[in-house]
């Protein structure tokens, strides 16, 4: 619930911060009060296309997408300085608030197309052997990247690809039962595929990507539970057939705790991804 109540004023102030960033961008303002349209116009003042924002409603990547976006937007205010960049990822509607409400602070053109041709002069006088132009337009680039902000965006490519990557193709595992002693023993680790049995798509709408559960050293989940997605599985590409191993959910049954909060298996038990206040309740 705490989360919840979070996520709702921290939406709330975004709106607010967007209703006068829109202004000063050319929009009518109240575009940034009305969910979903304030995406749509927040895409297209960066340079995107307005269906990009569609992409906010697909989970782990529209981590990655509304961090991108929050990054582009401040860049189209001319905010090119890494600390700039990291507080709008880290909590947006601070800075956001800061762009709009300042009357120092200017939006100058959507960052996306003014980057591209930024830096197609630079292709094109590198092609036409301009060596002065070149050396110009290399030491005034407002684009250049620092070593800081290269590691950082490699960091968050190679996150995007392994969440990406565990969520709909490939998981690792360990076996936790003595079922299959004859091929697989306890503790066995394997790579199992989601996609050859169809892909199970989230039934969340936000989670820590790469985190199963539960969030180390917290007593907290990695995931919301409200709102949820209902469940859905994309076509299979091939049928189970007869002595196949498969990965599959714990059964649920007798061995089950019922908290006030919600329902742990023994298999959540085993993992450890039991809340620790219920683990030593139930010791």
């Amino acid at each position: 619930m705490e989360i919840l109540i979070f996520l709702l004023v921290s939406y709330i102030l975004l709106s607010i911060s967007l209703m006068k960033v829109f202004e000063k961008a050319g929009e009518a303002g109240w575009k940034g009060l009305v969910p979903g349209l304030n995406f749509v116009v927040w895409a297209r003042l960066i340079g995107r296309k307005p269906a990009y924002a569609a992409l906010l409603l697909v989970p782990i990547v529209n981590i990655f997408i509304y961090a991108g976006m929050c990054v582009d937007l401040v860049r189209s205010f001319g905010k090119y300085r890494f600390w700039h960049s990291a507080l709008a990822v880290i909590y947006a509607p601070v800075m956001f608030f800061w762009l709009g409400w300042s009357k120092e602070e200017k939006y100058l053109e959507p960052i996306l197309p003014a980057e591209r041709a930024y830096f197609q002069k630079i292709q094109k006088a590198r092609e036409e052997n301009k060596a002065r132009l070149l050396a110009k337009l290399e030491r005034n680039n407002p684009y250049r990247k620092g070593p800081i902000r290269e590691w950082v965006e490699a960091i968050v490519f190679a996150v995007f690809a392994a969440a990406f990557i565990r969520l709909f193709l490939i998981e690792a595992y360990t076996i936790p039962t003595s079922s299959m002693e004859d091929s697989l023993l306890v503790g066995d680790f394997l790579f199992v595929s989601k996609a050859h049995y169809g892909i199970r798509t989230p039934q969340t709408v936000l989670m820590v990507p790469l985190l199963h559960n539960r969030i180390p050293g917290l007593d907290a989940e990695s995931y919301i539970r409200e709102p949820s997605l209902p469940y859905f599985r994309l076509p299979a590409l091939e049928s189970i057939d007869h002595n196949e191993p498969v990965v599959f959910n714990y059964p649920e049954g007798d061995s089950v705790y019922v908290f006030p909060e919600r329902t742990w298996s023994i298999y959540d038990y085993r993992r450890g991804t039991i809340s620790p206040r219920r683990a030593r309740e139930i010791t």
